[in-house]
């Protein structure tokens, strides 16, 4: 349910001003001690940014998609640490349980993961299943009342913060495909779970991924998400059309800071007794990213509002905005660089760092070529409508 109108500009002026005053003037904080700061967090979490996509009568902002994507293209003109702190919170973490999830399934847990009291994670990959996803070989068997769950999960974003995890597992050993998997709520304090060591990444400092191994691990049937067995990957699909929304708009907020350095370092710096933005061939990359900027907030914008009203083509759309918006801020990273110069492989511009921290949104949530089967087999089944 969206806000009114000035409900939300105060909120997008309230997260601006945060993005502005607090988080940019700490991203060297955060690159240099590989954490967000414990007072940034608590400042998160008083200004509603862990339940911004959760209905009010669950204790968060309610914000619509299209709402959702303008507070994100605010939250990406910074370090992508600091999103990601909340960001399974708004998307993965706690999507499934508010779509599909039991009515008490949603009181339960929903109004703890909007205040930040609880961090939830999205436990779907694992060593042998990542782009193809629906061969996950995580195993949870019925016993009594409880089902047991073994297996490892890699990558997890925020897992050594979470209180919680929604976990995808195989609760059928003869179903090999996407029907014999099902979506739980697993408290983090369950016995037989233990982390990994915390990844060492090529970039995006201060966030926090490692393995989750489950040994033995007894889950009630009752945190079964739904209740339902089997429809635990559809669960999955429906979470990722939105979570790719809002990437997009991420990878769109960053591509418009990256713009900025890169304009305001061209301005500034001089080569042959003029500033080097004089230069056409420098002006030629900056127009292409002014103009892959504006395609890019006109897709997702667009997407956004289609997902409000339901389109039944949204798998293709979200895929469509997923893969533009995280290539293009790849270009414009590449971009900065090269109009920074020497300056731009140095680590104290900020473009250096950005670079290495794009290059992970072309990743995590469907690869970018994944995003091109989607978009293509949506393309081919609907070629006759």
């Amino acid at each position: 349910m969206a806000l009114d109108q000035e409900t939300f500009a105060l909120l997008k002026e309230s997260v601006r001003r945060f993005v502005q005053e607090r988080l940019v003037p700490n991203e060297d904080r955060v690159e240099h001690e590989d954490e967000v700061p414990a007072e940034i967090i608590a400042e998160m979490k008083e200004l509603g940014l862990f339940g911004l996509s959760i209905p009010e009568e669950y204790g968060g902002i309610g914000l619509s998609m299209s709402e959702e994507v303008e507070i994100g293209f605010e939250l990406g003109q910074t370090a992508l640490a600091f999103r990601s702190v909340f960001g399974t919170n708004v998307g993965i973490g706690s999507q499934g349980i508010l779509m599909d999830g039991t009515e008490e399934q949603r009181r339960t847990y929903l109004p703890k993961i909007a205040t930040g009291e609880y961090i939830f994670s999205f436990a779907l990959t694992e060593p042998g299943a990542g782009s193809d996803a629906a061969s996950l070989k995580t195993s949870a068997v019925l016993d009594g009342d409880h089902y047991v769950i073994n297996g490892t999960k890699r990558f997890i974003t925020n897992a050594v913060r979470a209180q919680g995890f929604t976990l995808m597992a195989r609760t059928d050993a003869a179903n090999k495909g996407a029907g014999g998997i099902s979506a739980f709520i697993v408290p983090r304090d369950t016995p037989g779970i233990t982390l990994g060591k915390i990844d060492k990444k090529m970039g995006q400092r201060g966030t926090k991924t490692c393995d989750v191994i489950f040994e033995n691990a007894r889950v009630p049937a009752a945190n079964i998400i739904g209740g339902k067995p089997g429809v635990g990957f559809k669960t999955a699909m429906k979470v990722l059309d939105r979570g790719r929304l809002h990437i997009s708009s991420i990878s769109t907020g960053m591509s418009k800071r990256l713009l900025k350095e890169a304009a305001t370092y061209a301005s500034e710096r001089k080569q042959f007794g003029q500033a080097i933005a004089e230069f056409q061939l420098i002006q030629g990359m900056l127009a292409d990213m002014q103009t892959e900027l504006y395609a890019a907030e006109s897709m997702v914008r667009d997407g956004a509002a289609r997902y409000d009203a339901r389109d039944p083509q949204m798998p293709m759309l979200a895929a469509c905005c997923k893969y533009f918006t995280t290539e293009a801020v790849g270009r414009a990273a590449d971009r900065a660089v090269q109009i920074h110069g020497g300056a731009g492989y140095i680590n104290e511009y900020k473009v250096e760092r950005f670079y290495r921290d794009v290059r992970l949104l072309r990743l995590y949530e469907g690869t970018s070529q994944i995003q091109q089967l989607v978009i293509a087999r949506n393309l081919l089944k609907n070629l006759g409508n």
